[in-house]
């Protein structure tokens, strides 16, 4: 069936955020004396939402239910100002959503990032309505893998799961798309390795935006 909507992971997808969660993590570890992480250390802590961000950055023996709590109120208070410092598009994303548009094909984006900090990125570095729905992570809904996400995605757009692609750079994007009955790609250029990728089953691997347009 012909593709009709395409819906975008965020983080290590659409846009390089992981200066940012990274300044934003060792932030609320340092105020809260804990040790800190370099940077690429975090392109393993991220993906499964911010709570399970700071318990991987915890040590060990720390990751109780209340400090995770306390360190992830000093994260969101400091990302909430400080989420557009580094963060960038990646090469080629905007022009390959400019020209998804001009063909007409719908847009969405599902991320495991609290949903205030999801719509505010979305804005700052995309026109007004280019995504037809901007969903991040809920109170009361299971972040993905759990297929919630992408179900209220295609409810609200009124397009079939096989009339639709899954785009995202982690195993848990390729688990979503399986658990949602989509199609998945994966990209190379975001913050997991290419065999992370094919070993979780992606229908399609990319190396660069416009390449997904091959795929339509």
């Amino acid at each position: 069936m012909e593709t009709k909507l395409i819906i975008f992971d965020l983080d290590g997808t659409l846009l390089d955020t992981i200066d940012d969660l990274a300044a934003a993590t060792n932030h609320a570890l340092k105020l809260n004396g804990f040790p800190t992480h370099e940077q690429a250390a975090y392109r393993y802590f991220v993906g499964n939402g911010i709570t399970k961000l700071v318990e991987r950055a915890l040590p060990e023996a720390s990751r109780d239910e209340a400090t995770i709590v306390h360190v992830r109120q000093d994260f969101v208070a400091y990302y909430s100002d400080h989420n557009t410092d580094l963060t960038k598009p990646y090469p080629g994303i905007e022009a390959l959503v400019a020209e998804l548009q001009r063909r007409g094909i719908r847009m969405a984006v599902a991320s495991n990032k609290y949903q205030a900090a999801t719509v505010k990125l979305i804005a700052r570095f995309f026109p007004e309505g280019t995504f037809d729905v901007v969903l991040g992570q809920r109170e009361g809904i299971e972040p993905k893998p759990d297929p919630t996400i992408v179900f209220d995605i295609l409810k609200q757009v009124g397009i079939a799961p096989d009339a639709t692609l899954y785009m995202g750079d982690s195993k848990v994007d390729m688990q979503t798309a399986a658990n949602s009955g989509l199609r998945s790609v994966g990209v190379t250029w975001g913050f997991r390795p290419r065999a992370e990728l094919e070993e979780h089953g992606a229908t399609f691997i990319i190396d660069r935006p416009e390449q997904l347009l091959d795929l339509l």
